[in-house]
């Protein structure tokens, strides 16, 4: 699993590296929202909407919101960004209410209509504002596309801090006491702590490569670390959906990986906070 795991990711990395620093910011946003919108396909999959063509209907919505969102978005002096500015602040805030979710585990946990409704309105909550935190980064500000990197970099570089932490020093230095066993058995304390260390030195190194300033510096690492902890809510959150659907995977389309939310849950809750947390300490 490990080797498969590898393997893709040394597939997908260069694609997506390669993505942020060359596309033009349309393009970028562009294939962001298919990749976002792909996820958000496997997230109605978790909230158990079946219908072929409710999920349609429900992808569309989504996607006319986000059209909209840029449509209004429009100046004669170019794009204004206070649409996906708001958008960013309401994913914060929706993640820290995720918290929350994830301590009451039961919470639409059943098979009802209302428990569909929570989630579809979760999978809104996440998608959008991420992809609007990713439009706002790599078009709002110098360098930013060296900064959405920097961003990605950084819940990459502690979702494989995690992983291999885990798996070398799981149970070793916390003893058997688990992160969140009722809802992702696996995940240790620390692998918490090997991810958070991973994405507070990659967040630094890339930010100077981005441009930060010596001086800057513990700012980044302040909003890396809260990058990390949101992603963990990320991820955990997508378990806990799993977890109610009685699924391994949200899909099965990147060997080793499972499906593109597998991939992208922790990366929904970090660029939002990331995004917000620059423009807050103004790197």
């Amino acid at each position: 699993m490990t080797r498969t795991r590898l393997l893709a990711a040394l597939v997908m990395a260069p694609v997506a590296i390669a993505a942020i620093l060359l596309l033009p910011t349309p393009w970028m946003v562009a294939v962001a929202a298919v990749l976002f919108l792909a996820g958000l396909w496997e997230w109605f999959d978790l909230a158990e909407i079946e219908d072929t063509l409710a999920r349609t209907v429900l992808l569309v919505a989504h996607l006319a919101v986000m059209v909209a969102i840029v449509w209004a978005s429009r100046s004669s002096t170019g794009y204004s960004m206070v649409l996906f500015q708001l958008a960013c602040v309401i994913g914060v805030v929706w993640w820290l209410l995720a918290l929350v979710w994830l301590g009451r585990y039961e919470f639409a946990s059943d098979h009802e209509t209302y428990a569909r409704v929570f989630k579809l309105a979760a999978g809104a909550l996440s998608v959008i504002p991420a992809w609007c935190a990713l439009a706002w980064i790599h078009a709002g500000q110098p360098n930013g596309h060296r900064w959405l990197l920097t961003a990605l970099a950084i819940v990459w570089a502690a979702d494989s801090g995690a992983y291999f932490a885990g798996r070398k020093l799981g149970g070793k230095v916390f003893g058997p006491r688990k992160l969140a066993p009722r809802i992702s058995p696996n995940k240790t304390i620390e692998g918490l702590m090997g991810g958070v260390l991973a994405g507070i030195v990659v967040g630094i190194a890339f930010a100077l490569l981005a441009g930060a300033t010596p001086n800057q510096l513990p700012a980044v690492a302040l909003v890396a670390l809260v990058a990390v902890l949101f992603s963990v809510v990320g991820d955990l959150f997508e378990s806990l959906l799993k977890r109610h659907a009685g699924v391994k995977d949200s899909g099965h389309l990147i060997p080793g990986h499972g499906g593109i939310l597998d991939r992208i849950d922790g990366v929904l809750a970090a660029l939002p906070v990331f995004a917000v947390g620059k423009a807050f300490l103004g790197f």
